[in-house]
């Protein structure tokens, strides 16, 4: 293992969708590539929305996608650490107490925008004395506290965006914990940060000016801030912006709908990039072709549609040991051999139990009747016995040679006879799931 250390710290307070998946893909494949270690961080600290069931679904999605920790913690057990760091940043004259109202501040920045000025804290909280400050806890305000930030220009290179820079006096001083006690998101991440070593924090791009406040907090903390990288966010298909029906498009969805964990993230893996999509079956293949540069600026548009073509790609690749146990459960029969029959036209996995009801429950043949004729010989020169594959071209030659029907005068009508449906996988090596009693059946216009 490296000394490369990222994190993935979802809130507990719904499932996983699309967007925050793939930033728990870009970390995993980074950590992977570099032989370093993937971290999961519980952040929920928000016990009003946290609930251990949201917490469970986080996990079973992404053991699901094979993306398994090396490590985790949770910050509902670090708030000490957390208090600890307040009181450190109090005592160096970088964190102050502020007893404004939600209520007045929303009047302050109301004023502010109305006179054309930016909605910046004006730190009013830095003047008051000791007997206003206990004016107000008289009145039964609690203090929320705000991080103090140099007023300076703080720039880093971005392993995404390149160089970055943020002067400080566009940004408010950041609250680092409410008047009810409660940790906020920016405090409680970089003391997680600093404790457990995170090398790099790879996220969206809607935390830059997170970041640049944040690397001053790991500076007054007596560290060093991570590498960052922030990815462009996603858009639906039209580049519009991420649609509510995408945003919500929550992983256990897209399992329900079958989509396969690498045809997920296949696409996650290289959508943002200028390198093309590749379906791969297998996880660790896409670690290998992973590299974090190639992710440009540009909204990456994330397409349900294309999603499903790679889905059925990376079936066609699936060989029957990776989904014995799911067509058993759907109740499957023929083995690897109906596997190999039917993968290559299958949108899921699922579909293959429509394949195998075709071949085995009663279908209504579609015969038309000037496809009688073809039907009917068909019917009469099946060869005896077994119905292996490798009849269907000594078979359909016969019938052609008798009735003088050849193309797809021939081979429409018995794919209709024989499936009731004009599409599907090619016929040869269904006939011997179908059995010959059945075949000769529908042939003859019988349900069978």
């Amino acid at each position: 293992m490296s000394n490369v250390k990222v994190r993935f710290a979802p809130s507990p307070t719904g499932n996983l969708h699309v967007g925050n998946l793939r930033t728990a893909l870009v970390n995993y494949l980074f950590a992977r590539s570099q032989g370093g270690n993937f971290m999961l961080r519980i952040d929920d600290t928000d016990t009003e929305r946290s609930t251990a069931a949201f917490e469970a679904s986080i996990r079973t999605d992404l053991e699901w996608m094979g993306m398994h920790q090396d490590s985790e913690d949770r910050q509902s057990e670090r708030l000490g650490q957390y208090d600890a760091a307040l009181q450190r940043l109090l005592t160096d004259g970088r964190a102050y107490a502020c007893y404004e109202t939600p209520e007045e501040l929303a009047l302050k920045r109301k004023a502010q925008l109305s006179a054309g000025r930016p909605p910046v804290y004006d730190r009013a909280a830095l003047k008051l004395n000791d007997d206003q400050k206990a004016a107000f806890e008289a009145e039964g305000r609690r203090p929320h506290f705000r991080f103090l930030l140099n007023d300076a220009e703080v720039a880093w290179h971005d392993m995404v965006r390149g160089d970055v820079a943020y002067h400080m006096s566009s940004l408010s001083d950041p609250v680092l914990f409410r008047e009810d006690g409660r940790v906020i998101y920016t405090m409680a991440s970089v003391v997680d940060d600093i404790d457990h070593a995170i090398t790099h924090i790879i996220r969206g791009e809607d935390h830059v000016t997170n970041s640049a406040a944040q690397i001053q907090l790991f500076k007054a903390l007596g560290a060093r801030a991570p590498e960052m990288g922030h990815v462009a966010l996603l858009a639906g298909a039209d580049g519009e912006g991420l649609s509510k029906r995408l945003g919500s498009l929550s992983i256990g969805q897209l399992r329900d709908e079958g989509m396969q964990p690498a045809a997920i993230a296949s696409l996650l893996a290289r959508i943002g990039t200028a390198d093309p999509v590749v379906p791969q079956p297998v996880l660790g293949d896409i670690v290998d072709g992973f590299d974090l540069s190639r992710f440009g600026r540009a909204t990456a548009k994330f397409d349900p549609a294309e999603l499903a073509q790679i889905n059925a790609r990376v079936i066609q690749q699936l060989d029957f040991a990776a989904v014995e146990t799911d067509l058993v459960a759907a109740g499957v029969g023929g083995g690897a051999p109906f596997w190999q029959a039917v993968r290559d036209n299958l949108g899921t996995v699922a579909e293959a139990a429509d394949w195998w009801s075709v071949c085995t429950a009663p279908v209504t043949p579609v015969i038309e009747a000037e496809a009688q004729a073809v039907t009917n010989a068909a019917a009469d020169l099946l060869p005896e016995g077994d119905l292996p594959a490798d009849i269907w071209g000594d078979w359909t030659r016969a019938v052609a040679a008798q009735t003088g029907v050849k193309g797809r005068g021939l081979f429409m009508p018995l794919r209709l006879a024989l499936t009731g449906r004009q599409k599907g996988p090619e016929i040869a090596p269904l006939l011997s799931f179908m059995g010959r009693a059945r075949v000769i059946e529908r042939l003859r216009g019988n349900t069978a």
